[in-house]
């Protein structure tokens, strides 16, 4: 089954190396966040060249992601991996965010002496 999900990267995890029977390998986790209604936060785990292709990118680059599901148990316990196959690069990192203007913060849904304990959940 393969998956597709665009978003824009927003954490590269520490990488992560070791030597296995077949040889060296390494592992690059990543998280990236949708721009839906509601955004949601992917973490894929990218082996070999797809690692090192990833590493080398800035916080803020809008991704398209092809990947794998995968599966496996381990002491009755059961474990999925998101598996990177094709990553596709639709626009450059930027800067880091900038800080909140004032009109921005004048958007917050909660003023000023107004309890955020009333939230309906």
């Amino acid at each position: 089954m393969a998956l597709e999900v665009s978003g824009k990267l927003i954490k590269l995890l520490p990488k992560q190396t070791g030597e296995g029977k077949n040889g060296p390998w390494s592992k690059q986790d990543f998280v990236i966040e949708t721009s839906e209604q509601f955004p949601k936060k992917i973490c894929f785990s990218a082996w070999g060249e797809r690692a090192t292709q990833i590493e080398t990118m800035p916080e803020g680059t809008d991704l398209k992601v092809s990947f794998d599901v995968q599966s496996r148990e381990y002491n009755d316990r059961w474990y999925t991996d998101l598996k990177p196959w094709k990553i596709d690069v639709l626009s450059a990192g930027s800067s880091p965010s900038t800080p909140q203007t004032q009109d921005s913060i004048a958007t917050d849904p909660f003023e000023p002496g107004q309890s955020d304990d009333d939230l309906p959940f």
